[in-house]
């Protein structure tokens, strides 16, 4: 089973392809990460996207595919992949579909965490760690039990990432809408494109995303 996660930044989509490796054996699939790890470990596609970066370059298509190709390929990834930031375009959707076919797989849904901008972006824009032990706190909807200590570990160090200012992540999220606007209609028209609403519980989200997949798993 093959699946596609879209959604902004913050909709969740980490924690659900983490859910669902447990609950189906699905590997996750994040170009970035592969791309990092492939660089990290020297590996010929990695000093090949290394070069284009060097240069100043975007990595090309057909590169990011042979990546995920890689890891597609991998025994852990038999039973299938959750896919999260890939892919971002037509061509690439395209891309992504020639690669899946040629290994004999399909792509079985697609599944959106649509979201509510201003409330993402307060939940997103509250959040912060523990810099010692990385427990992650909101300033509203999980504070700490005692101001300014970590309830885990006592420490009294905390940060937050620079690209959950309001500011950042509204342009991340506009950035995102029209980036994925095309594959909407795109993965419409094949019937595989779900909806469901990515901020709701993460129990109810997984429910959910259960219930689209309950016939791609028999």
């Amino acid at each position: 089973m093959n699946i596609i996660l879209l959604g902004p930044p913050g909709a969740g989509k980490g924690t659900q392809a983490r859910l669902l490796r447990e609950r189906y054996g699905l590997v996750p699939v994040t170009p970035g990460d592969i791309l990092r790890a492939a660089i990290k470990n020297k590996e010929p596609l990695g000093l090949e996207a290394q070069a284009f970066m060097d240069a100043g370059a975007l990595v090309p298509d057909d590169l990011v595919i042979r990546l995920l190709a890689t890891r597609l390929d991998a025994p852990e990834a038999a039973k299938g992949a959750v896919l999260d930031g890939f892919p971002r375009t037509i061509p690439q959707a395209e891309a992504l579909d020639n690669m899946l076919a040629e290994r004999g797989r399909t792509l079985d849904a697609v599944i959106e965490l649509t979201v509510d901008e201003p409330t993402l972006i307060a939940r997103i824009a509250g959040r912060f760690s523990c810099a010692a032990c990385g427990t992650g706190y909101h300033d509203t909807l999980k504070p700490t039990q005692v101001v300014g200590v970590c309830d885990i570990c006592g420490g009294a160090t905390f940060t937050r990432r620079s690209d959950d200012k309001p500011e950042t992540l509204k342009a991340r999220l506009e950035a995102f809408n029209v980036q994925t606007a095309p594959l909407r209609p795109y993965y419409e028209s094949k019937g595989l494109l779900k909806r469901v609403d990515g901020l709701a519980p993460v129990d109810e989200v997984f429910a959910a995303i259960e219930g689209i997949l309950a016939p791609c798993s028999r």
